[in-house]
């Protein structure tokens, strides 16, 4: 009996981590034919800058290249509209009625298997195979629960991927930044050529920030823009109010940028910059949403009755994966593992201590947006 093995997703774009995880399927299952079937639209994932289905099957073909038996197949772009996995699974039976069909997906898919359209649909094709993103414990965890649920086997690829997402690698060729660390050198050149995800009037910033301003907000929009469904934000937005929230952070008072800002009266220096930032976004970046504004305006100090945008701009600024002070990790466990309201509290906690402890001023607004999240949440 022949074997089968499907391996679906948005591929939006291809990175290094999916085709390690099929490398590791086809060793495990050895199949006549690994399927690479790039979604049209994906029912799981939302508000992100999607690249022509045209471009994303021509990544997969380049990415894939090299295991000869993966073939990229156009039939979810071909069909349109919103890609369900149990009719995919549907049709591929159909075609390989006699076969072993597979169906690969990592850990984070795995995990949200249960809410699919259809899923005993999908099982009755099909038998998942799965291989852990980042942890093995969270996918033997996912793994048990589908079994458990649907009374079936998971099949363990024994592989575990490095942290990579096809969102950050969106985000790092939106600010023109290199993506080698995380796409296969073709995928990299494609994209390039392509100009895909770019945004020149974003990227633009890195000029007014000096190098390691520009590597901080860099860090900061791709944290943004992996959270932004948290926050109810576009993938797009998240990186504008992230990429510029320091936009003004390394400008001179008489920079022609700051022409025409009037400084609001008795703001510190530290925090003079969130107000500068919000002229210039809107000034000369063209930015006119103001929850991005508000969200750059009240970066440092926080206020009271804050957005979800607002606050992820905050936390994200204070958590990015560049920063590393007492207390840091334990921030960061309250930001993925709780909502931001609560998130928000501690990391205002942490900093009114902090600024207590060694005798700074603790700005009003900031105070006020403690006071008010404290009252709010408890």
């Amino acid at each position: 009996m022949s074997t089968i093995l499907l391996f679906g997703g948005a591929f939006n774009p291809v990175h290094k981590e999916h085709v390690a995880l099929a490398r590791a399927a086809v060793k495990k299952f050895n199949p006549q034919k690994l399927i690479v079937i790039p979604t049209a639209v994906s029912p799981h994932k939302s508000g992100s800058s999607v690249a022509s289905g045209e471009d994303r099957l021509n990544m997969c073909r380049l990415a894939f290249a090299d295991i000869p038996c993966a073939e990229v197949s156009d039939y979810e772009i071909s069909n349109g509209g919103v890609s369900y996995s149990y009719i995919t699974c549907e049709h591929f039976k159909d075609l390989y009625p006699d076969a072993d069909i597979y169906f690969l997906m990592g850990g984070d898919m795995l995990a949200s298997f249960p809410t699919w359209r259809e899923p005993e649909r999908i099982l009755s094709c099909v038998t998942l195979a799965a291989g852990a993103r980042e942890s093995a414990a969270d996918l033997k965890k996912s793994k048990s629960e589908v079994e458990r649920v649907f009374c079936v086997k998971v099949e363990r690829v024994r592989y575990t991927g490095q942290k990579v997402s096809s969102t950050r690698v969106r985000t790092l060729a939106c600010l023109g930044e290199d993506i080698g660390a995380y796409v296969l050198p073709p995928v990299r050149q494609y994209i390039k050529s392509r100009g895909l995800y770019y945004n020149a009037n974003l990227s633009s910033a890195k000029e007014l920030e000096k190098k390691s301003r520009w590597a901080h907000s860099v860090r900061v929009a791709a944290m943004c823009a992996e959270n932004a469904a948290r926050a109810r934000l576009m993938e797009e937005q998240a990186v504008t109010m992230a990429a510029l929230h320091d936009v003004s952070k390394n400008l001179p008072a008489d920079s022609p940028f700051l022409k025409g800002f009037v400084p609001p009266e008795g703001v510190p220096s530290p925090v003079m910059h969130q107000y500068s930032g919000a002229y210039v976004a809107r000034t000369h970046f063209g930015v006119t949403d103001e929850n991005l504004l508000n969200a750059i305006r009240y970066h440092t100090s926080g206020r009271a009755g804050m957005s979800q945008a607002e606050m992820l701009l905050y936390l994200c600024d204070m958590l990015e994966e560049g920063r590393d002070f007492e207390g840091v990790e334990e921030l960061r466990r309250a930001f993925y593992e709780g909502d931001l309201s609560h998130a928000m509290l501690a990391a205002l906690e942490h900093q009114i201590t902090y600024l207590n402890a060694c005798g700074g001023d603790i700005y009003p607004l900031t105070k006020q947006a403690y006071l008010y999240l404290k009252e709010f949440l408890t």
